[in-house]
């Protein structure tokens, strides 16, 4: 699996998700500004509700634009055994039954699932349970990460 590939797809699905953000932003500040939407009793809160969405879709746009700034600096670097994993590496993982999950190891902001190769890949970053629990592994380690009430336990099978 090609690193530079999966940062260029995380880019393009912020994109997508940045200009869809974008528009809802745009929709909800109009149907909070429009004319026909001032309150005209203490109970009619359409208008009050749009103007919360709009604030929560502008946040939404700014922290999808940080993000975007985040990847675009990013560039993965090759594995280095003797510091272990670290940002950039791409990791496979095996649970307790065996089943192989791909994950990769990315600045914050970007936590979703792509394909590459034809290979499912989840995208992470440090700060995600899982994240904070590779870095400095190496391969053949075991990471544990609490969910929930209990554990779950991985095997770094490889890392690229």
């Amino acid at each position: 699996m090609d690193k530079s590939l999966l940062r260029q797809q995380v880019l393009e699905s912020l994109a997508q998700d940045l200009l869809q953000t974008e528009q809802a932003a745009l929709a909800a500040h109009e149907t909070a500004t429009h004319e026909e939407n001032i309150a005209e009793n203490k109970y009619d809160t359409l208008g009050l509700e749009a103007a919360y969405l709009a604030t929560g879709q502008a946040r939404r746009v700014t922290a999808i634009r940080q993000a975007i700034t985040h990847w675009r600096q990013f560039h993965p670097r090759p594995y280095d055994a003797r510091q272990g994993i670290q940002l950039g590496a791409l990791v496979c993982l095996a649970d307790a039954d065996g089943a192989l999950q791909h994950v990769f190891l990315g600045p914050a902001g970007g936590s979703m699932k792509l394909l590459c190769g034809g290979q499912p890949v989840q995208v992470i970053s440090s700060e995600a349970p899982l994240g904070r629990a590779l870095l400095g592994k190496c391969e053949g380690d075991e990471v544990l990460v609490q969910v929930g009430s209990g554990q779950m336990g991985y095997e770094v099978v490889g890392v690229a």
